[in-house]
């Protein structure tokens, strides 16, 4: 289900119904939507005690870890079609605006290639820390989407609840749960 976004998208730009650069925004706001979800779980769960649609959610975090990193990769190819030549991507690596997304994609790829249970398994207590770089990539991302659209409006819209919900978790008491919930 979280492939179909973006099983549309490449058929769109396979058919032509699109070009690459139309399908730059769709891909990153995917991306860094399934981040939030994927990073604001833990901390909600946290807050908000054992709810059902919340364990339902945790069991699938690392799908949406996954599907964010996916996406995140479709917009990487998408932006490098679009620009269309090694000479001209290269002169954009030091913009800001683009240095940021390459960090955050070179973050995103460390914590990909450790999602899986044998990297779990070989990491060990390594894991966590591993799986905490999403947090500068999510910050990363989030530059990126400021200073490439020059409007920090929509990307605020979409990161300051995470910022909350991880804040609420740190500073307060965990609420209590109703049973059996």
């Amino acid at each position: 289900m979280l492939a179909l976004p973006a099983a549309a998208m490449v058929v769109a730009w396979l058919r032509g119904s699109t070009d690459a650069a139309e399908l730059l925004h769709p891909s990153g706001e995917t991306s860094a939507r399934l981040m939030i979800v994927a990073m604001a779980l833990a901390p909600l769960a946290a807050l908000l005690g054992n709810h059902v649609w919340l364990r339902w959610m945790l069991a699938r975090r690392r799908w949406f870890g996954v599907a964010a990193f996916g996406y995140a990769a479709l917009h990487l190819l998408f932006y490098l079609i679009d620009m269309a030549a090694l000479d001209d991507v290269l002169a954009e690596v030091g913009v800001p605006g683009i240095w940021t997304a390459w960090a955050a994609m070179a973050l995103l790829t460390i914590v990909a290639a450790a999602s899986n249970d044998p990297a779990m398994r070989a990491l060990r207590t390594a894991w966590k820390p591993v799986q905490r770089l999403a947090y500068p990539a999510a910050m990363l991302t989030l530059a990126h989407w400021m200073l490439v659209h020059n409007n920090a409006v929509a990307a605020l819209v979409h990161f300051v609840p995470l910022a909350l919900i991880v804040a609420a978790r740190a500073f307060l008491p965990p609420l209590r749960s109703p049973q059996g919930a």
